[in-house]
């Protein structure tokens, strides 16, 4: 109420992104339902495991782990390392797919910020 709240409306009051505004807080019970239901297109926890399990239940797959507040993009596959199948041809490389394609798309970002802050 104190902080997550009043980020939310401080980003709802910029309008950005249009295509997808912010909303929130939500209980982490529920709100990944919403999510799973095609309501929301992303899910910022405020740590680890309240999202990854969810994450993992709804799309263990092509789950992405973002960290934030860095000074680079860092993602990971929500699956974690798959050191228990690793060289058994089991393992889908989805996920990390997917962390790479975030991965440069934050990068991208960053450097369009960084080159219209100079």
């Amino acid at each position: 109420i104190d902080i997550i709240e009043p980020a939310v409306k401080a980003l709802q009051a910029r309008a950005w992104p249009t295509e997808a505004p912010f909303h929130g807080p939500f209980p982490a019970d529920t709100i990944f339902l919403k999510a799973q239901a095609g309501e929301y297109q992303a899910i910022v926890t405020m740590y680890h495991d309240q999202g990854q399990i969810a994450i993992k239940l709804l799309g263990f797959a092509r789950g992405v782990t973002v960290q934030g507040g860095l000074p680079i993009p860092i993602t990971t596959p929500a699956h974690g390392t798959a050191y228990d199948i690793a060289g058994q041809g089991k393992a889908s490389a989805e996920a990390t797919w997917q962390a790479f394609q975030i991965a440069c798309r934050m990068g991208i970002a960053q450097r369009r910020k960084t080159l219209a802050l100079s």
